[in-house]
Parts: C-alpha cells; sequence; structure tokens
C-alpha cells in the first residue's frame, strides 16, 4: 500500500486530483510476510462531526486481521474543505474552484483516495449519515467495495431530523457556522439519543474533538448531507451487507434500518441495544463481534468464501 505524506503525530495526508486533501490513519498487525495486495482493508468512515480519532478503540479489534484506514470526511478533522462563495441560505450553492459539492463528486473522491494508496477493494464501514456514502458508493463503484457495513444509518434526513440539527436556528449549517464546531456540538449534546454519555471525562474529550473541525468545513458538509437521499440506490446494491441499527437513536428511527434492511438484495439487519445514536462507542463490543463474524465470510481476495 502506497501513502502520502505522513507526520507520527497526525498520520498521513494525501492530495486528490481536484486539489482537496485528506486526512487518515492506517493501522495494520497483519503477518508482515503476507504479501500487502493480498491483505484485506476495511476503510472506516465516520459520521458527521466526528474523525478519524473516534474510532481509536477500534483498532485492536480489527487491525491483527486486517488493514484499518480512518479517513477524515471532507471538512473534517484535518481533511481539507472547498471555501463556500455563496450565502448560507442560497442554494444552489457555488464553492471555490467550481466544486461540486454532491454525492457523485463524494464518491469519485473516495475512489481517488483509494486509488492514490494502491487499495483495489475494501469493505466499506459508514457510520451515521457515512452509511449513505456507502450505499452510493457500493452502487456505483460496485468493484470498489467487497462489502459494505452501516452503522447507525439513514437514508435521508428528514425535516424534522434537519430541525434537531439546526438547534433552533434558520437551518443545519447556519447554526454549525453560527455556534461553532464546539458550540453546536454542546447544544447536540444536551439532546436525548445523540451524544454518548459514558462518562465526564468522555464528554469533554468528545467535545473536544468535534471542536478541532473548522466550522466552515463542517457546514459545508452538511449543507450537502441536508440533500442527500440514497434510498434510490439500495436495489443496487451487489454486495453482501450488514446493518447495525440503533434501538433509541434520536436521528434514526429503527424504520429507516428496517426499509434499507428490505431493499437491499443481500442486507443482514442486527439490533443494538443502545441509550443513543453512536452504538460504536456506547455497545463497542457487540458491534465489533459482530463485524467480525461478517468479515470473516470473505476470503483475502475480499471475495465470499466459495465463490469464483
Amino acid at each position: 500500500m502506497a501513502h502520502g505524506a505522513f507526520s507520527e503525530q497526525e498520520g498521513f495526508y494525501v492530495t486528490l486530483s481536484n486539489g482537496q486533501t485528506d486526512h487518515y490513519f492506517v493501522d495494520s498487525f497483519t503477518d508482515p510476510w503476507l504479501p500487502e495486495d493480498g491483505k484485506q482493508v476495511v476503510l472506516i468512515q465516520p459520521g458527521f462531526g466526528r474523525s478519524g480519532v473516534f474510532w481509536y478503540h477500534w483498532v485492536p479489534a480489527l487491525s491483527r486481521d486486517y488493514v484499518v484506514v480512518r479517513r477524515d470526511l471532507r471538512g473534517h478533522g484535518r481533511s481539507s474543505y472547498p471555501k463556500r462563495l455563496s450565502s448560507w441560505a442560497e442554494e444552489p450553492a457555488r464553492y471555490e474552484n467550481d466544486y461540486e459539492y454532491n454525492i457523485k463528486t463524494i464518491c469519485a473522491e473516495i475512489v481517488d483516495f483509494l486509488d492514490r494508496l494502491g487499495i483495489r477493494t475494501v469493505h466499506f464501514l459508514g457510520e451515521s449519515t457515512s452509511g449513505q456514502i456507502g450505499h452510493a458508493l457500493a452502487a456505483l463503484h460496485p468493484d470498489r467495495v467487497s462489502s459494505l457495513i452501516t452503522c447507525s444509518s439513514p437514508t435521508y434526513l428528514p425535516k424534522d431530523k434537519q430541525q434537531l440539527l439546526a438547534m433552533g436556528q434558520a437551518s443545519w449549517p447556519e447554526a454549525v457556522m453560527k455556534l461553532g464546531s464546539r458550540g453546536w456540538a454542546e447544544a447536540l449534546s444536551r439532546q436525548a439519543g445523540t451524544s454518548p454519555r459514558n462518562s465526564p471525562e468522555y464528554q469533554e474529550w468528545w467535545l473536544s474533538e468535534v471542536g478541532k473541525s473548522p466550522a466552515e468545513g463542517l457546514a459545508g458538509y452538511a449543507a450537502f448531507l441536508s440533500r442527500l437521499e440514497t434510498r434510490r440506490f439500495l436495489p443496487e446494491i451487489a454486495c453482501p451487507v450488514l446493518i447495525l441499527a440503533p434501538t433509541n437513536s434520536a436521528a434514526v428511527p429503527m424504520e429507516e434500518s428496517e426499509y434499507a434492511a428490505s431493499h437491499i438484495p443481500r442486507a443482514e439487519l442486527k439490533v443494538i441495544e443502545s441509550p443513543g445514536h453512536e452504538i460504536y462507542v456506547e455497545a463497542p463490543e457487540v458491534c465489533q463481534e459482530l463485524v467480525r463474524q461478517h468479515l470473516s465470510q470473505f476470503s483475502e481476495s475480499g471475495m465470499p468464501r466459495g465463490a469464483t
């Protein structure tokens, strides 16, 4: 696997063909004598407001058998974002360098990212709205996705959910810009069924990490998500799909997960008991075991065992 520029403190960076820069971590404790191109890759794509660091505790569970890549979304963590040229109330929006903020662009960036790292296929693990990215990526680029895992993922965000995320402001993006990244996260954390409440120490760390993402970067991505609907992609997903569904998410009701499961040909639905939305941290051991079981059906080539 090829890598971009590396900083021991910060991980890796790679510049894409459109000029945007992706930040990511790579962790692998796979046997060093095995050929690199024969190792399966799990690409973890965190949800809105969360960078790759939020998934640190998944590395020990997966990296012995898989190469684990944690990528920051556009405008999240240390990944770059396009400057918005129009007001936040104006749609369609205009971005610098004629950047087109849509699902085809986001998926094309992921494919470009994989190409530059020399990765042919991945098991894509998308958390929250990044599961929607997984829906589209698996449908539009089936040769790059061996399997899909979604975790607390919707297929779209209806108006009432967007109002929840708007925190009393005119829109979700405008709330992020007015409150700032951390201020928006603090407001969200006061809503039941949203951010984890594992401990006061974890809550402070969670707020601090969300606050490290630039407000304009998050707001631009929020504007993109506000328009994103991926139900049309579900019947086109050919790979095996594991759906991890939370019982008490304020953003993703069980009906959403059931809808996805009923419209994806090879979907398996697993219900996760937890107090809120972020089941990857509220019920990590349960989720990790289900993911490992899902991944165990694939051979070293990424194909389901027994497939020819």
